[in-house]
């Protein structure tokens, strides 16, 4: 996540920061069905209103670096080397997504969202709203001439390997796999445009 710069900047983000951690807590201790946003609330000495101006529903709780992943997919392919190819700069950003959601202590949290339907349809979401940012992000790029629907189906392809790679048994050797097949396809749009 970015560092705020400002004092009022940061005293924000440290209380988004103590919400979340705060919910995540109480979510795996007692289970995410079990507990409401009010004790959230009250747990993190915040008034409810403080809690929804900070995160617009109970589900975004437990995806609190939501915006960030969304940001630095977008920087993946915004602020790479104007001599570096688009597939291997996302790739790089997936590979570091995955060891950050494959680290020791993450297990537990994606249990629970495997566990709750609720948090499953908010993730699903959340995924095609990260693919069509990331398309459009794709799309914009102007030495890149591809169609909205090449640029909309890699980025599926690349949030879809986040998701992959994330449940595999071997993270890091599964994003390869897929980023193999990703840069197959790209490829090919562009072979088959040359035509």
């Amino acid at each position: 996540m970015t560092v705020p710069s400002g004092r009022r900047e940061r005293k924000k983000a440290a209380t988004r920061q103590k919400i979340a951690d705060t919910a995540l807590r109480l979510f795996l201790e007692r289970g995410y069905d079990a507990v409401g946003i009010r004790e959230v609330a009250a747990e993190a000495d915040v008034a409810v209103t403080t809690l929804f101006s900070h995160f617009a529903s109970k589900e975004a709780l437990v995806f609190e670096q939501d915006e960030d992943f969304e940001q630095r997919l977008t920087q993946a392919v915004t602020g790479r080397a104007p001599s570096e190819p688009l597939i291997p700069a996302l790739r790089r950003e997936i590979q570091a997504l995955v060891r950050h959601c494959t680290a020791e202590g993450a297990a537990p949290i994606w249990r629970m969202i495997e566990e709750s339907p609720a948090l499953r349809k908010y993730e699903e979401s959340m995924r095609l709203r990260h693919a069509e940012t990331l398309a459009t992000a794709i799309a914009a790029v102007p030495d890149l001439s591809h169609t909205t629907t090449a640029c909309r189906t890699i980025a599926r392809f690349v949030i879809d390997a986040y998701s992959l790679a994330r449940e595999a048994a071997d993270p890091e050797a599964a994003v390869d796999e897929i980023f193999r097949m990703i840069e197959a396809a790209w490829e090919v749009t562009f072979s088959t445009r040359a035509r």
